[in-house]
């Protein structure tokens, strides 16, 4: 442990060789690095400075494993090449008119009426048959490894999409004919919102908010303004009780603990869509823990701290807070694998603290970790850690170079197409608004998740420890409530399910519509949404994800009242509200969420 104060973490003195746990079982303390082995360290990070991060070794191995095995893979090289001059010739020999070729529907990049027409068409076909061949000559190559194959293909998409006909303005057909129709006023107004954007982008770097646009969405004003009190503050976090609206309460609060790489006010966005309002109105105590946004000086700080002095830190407030009622934790992502930790943690010590787990868009086992698993190998997660160790933190800005990277056809080309090409600034939303309000994560605490969760997997092993002891999610009893999202490429509901295979409690699994964060974020009201959801009781027999995408019945709407009556049917009846004000700081949101 360490000690703290309101502002500063302070590291603990070193233990005792033999003191943590036995060598070997992940629950030792990482050791000293010698000078040598410092040297290298920053040399790696000065390198990974010049490359934005990303490790050369981890892609230069990646490449040299798929052009080997590749290059003694004749067969598939001449099926792939001959696949694709066979539809070139054919088109060569027999020209086809534009409007009998068969429509693109399932590619929203060439999905506008002008990529029917000569000689559009013509680009966008030699375009999707050169991907074509490159996605085959970058799958299934016999002898390549899946990760290196992933990081190939991934490779190969990211060249593929500079030369794609949608990205060059004098074969977009949209482009031509909105560059016609405003005699190029188009191109005007895009170089503004280039030439603001850089200026954002230099007051990101400098860390000078006067140099960047006032935000459309402000917190404390617009988002995060449900009524509430800031009811404890340590050097981490702050934890949020929010006022009742209800004459009375449910006996077991909410406790709600969203993830480190965002802040918490995505579950408390405007009124019409904010999860914490909702919880309110219908009659639970809801607490929040806001989380600090670090600067160097917590690059010491640890997952543990986060668990300790954060999570069980705060878990304590409540129910001292709330006459000792146990209480529903819900976490969000790396907040819900905390809460996981917690969770099993707890049930090891026999403590009673919780009455419910639940879990949003939660991975536990992270041997399929989604498209983050491209960046995750010993080479880069060496380069990380070294660039990570020189700043004392990951900025949010490489954190979000990462997410763009890996839906750069969404993020970056989507966005230059309609910003700087045809001009048009997309209309901000509170969950846009909030997607660019980033975070820091502290050097030690981001290294043992990468290491320790993603890389080696040691919560789903039973080889993760907490105060020297192995946690198992199979010691948890109480019941979960589990959710995934369909099109989640951050936490695939299919390893968030996986969490069927590392426990025997009463797990309720439900699959909603939406992504990461936008099938969360699902009120009721909200159009197109749709859930299905399952339970299994205790100790029964397992179910796979193509039996409960199949036979689970789906549900129109949000499933925010699915989960109420859930929390409502593991919840006693309580008293009279609870009022914040006694004991409190100051008014949410407090003062973490401000600080950039």
């Amino acid at each position: 442990m360490r000690r703290k104060d309101a502002n500063h973490f302070v590291p603990a003195p070193a233990a005792p060789p033999g003191s943590a746990a036995v060598a070997g079982n992940g629950c030792a303390e990482p050791p000293q690095l010698a000078p040598d082995a410092a040297f290298d360290k920053q040399f790696r990070a000065a390198l990974a400075t010049l490359t934005g991060g990303i490790s050369v070794g981890s892609l230069g191995l990646a490449w040299m494993d798929w052009a080997l095995h590749l290059a003694v893979s004749p067969g598939k090289r001449w099926h792939a090449a001959s696949v694709w001059y066979a539809a070139t010739v054919a088109d060569a020999m027999i020209p086809q008119p534009c409007a009998s070729r068969p429509p693109i529907t399932d590619d929203l990049r060439f999905s506008a009426p002008g990529w029917q027409n000569w000689p559009y068409c013509v680009w966008r076909d030699a375009f999707l048959r050169l991907e074509d061949m490159w996605m085959a000559l970058t799958s299934d190559v016999d002898g390549v490894s899946p990760h290196h194959q992933r990081v190939a293909a991934f490779c190969a998409r990211q060249w593929l999409d500079l030369v794609s006909p949608n990205n060059v303005w004098w074969m977009n057909p949209t482009v031509l004919e909105v560059t016609s129709r405003t005699l190029g006023a188009n191109f005007v107004r895009g170089a503004g919102h280039l030439l603001e954007d850089l200026r954002d982008m230099v007051g990101e770097t400098l860390h000078e908010p006067a140099r960047r646009r006032q935000p459309a969405f402000v917190v404390g004003r617009d988002v995060a303004i449900t009524p509430g009190r800031v009811v404890h503050r340590n050097s981490l976090f702050e934890l949020i009780q929010y006022a009742p609206v209800t004459p009375t309460v449910f006996r077991e609060p909410v406790m709600v603990v969203p993830s480190w790489i965002m802040k918490y006010y995505i579950l408390d966005l405007r009124p019409a869509d904010s999860m914490v309002r909702y919880l309110v109105e219908q009659g639970h105590t809801v607490f929040m823990l806001s989380w600090r946004n670090p600067g160097a000086e917590a690059r010491d700080v640890s997952l543990d701290d986060y668990l300790h002095q954060g999570l069980l830190e705060a878990l304590a407030i409540v129910r001292e807070r709330c006459g000792h009622a146990p209480v529903h934790a819900a976490g969000y992502c790396l907040g819900g694998t905390l809460l996981a930790i917690a969770a099993a943690k707890l049930a090891r010590d026999k403590d009673a603290s919780l009455r419910s787990v639940t879990l949003f868009a939660t991975e536990t086992d992270f041997s399929e970790p989604g498209e983050l698993g491209l960046f995750i190998d010993d080479s880069a997660l060496s380069t990380l850690d070294a660039l990570m160790r020189e700043q004392g933190f990951l900025d949010g800005t490489q954190m979000a170079q990462a997410f763009q990277m890996l839906h750069a056809r969404d993020l970056v080309w989507s966005r230059m197409l309609g910003e700087y090409l045809l001009g048009k600034r997309d209309r901000a939303n509170d969950l846009i608004a909030w997607n660019h309000d980033t975070t820091r994560l502290p050097y030690r605490m981001h290294s043992d998740v990468l290491t320790r969760l993603f890389l080696h997997n040691e919560l789903a092993k039973g080889r993760y420890c907490v105060e020297g002891r192995p946690v198992v999610l199979a010691d948890i009893e109480v019941p979960m409530f589990v959710v995934g999202t369909d099109h989640d490429h951050v936490s695939p509901w299919r390893s968030a399910y996986k969490l069927h295979l590392l426990t025997r409690n009463a797990l309720t699994f439900l699959l909603t519509s939406g992504g990461h964060n936008a099938g969360i974020v699902s009120e009721p009201g909200h159009k197109g949404r749709r859930y299905r959801v399952s339970t299994r009781q205790a100790d029964a027999a397992y179910t796979d994800p193509d039996r409960f995408a199949t036979e689970a019945p789906m549900h129109e709407g949000s499933w925010w009242p699915c989960w109420q009556a859930w929390l409502a049917e593991h919840s006693s009846d309580g008293g009279p509200a609870r009022d914040p004000a006694p004991g409190s700081l100051e008014d949410a949101p407090g003062q973490y969420v401000l600080e950039s």
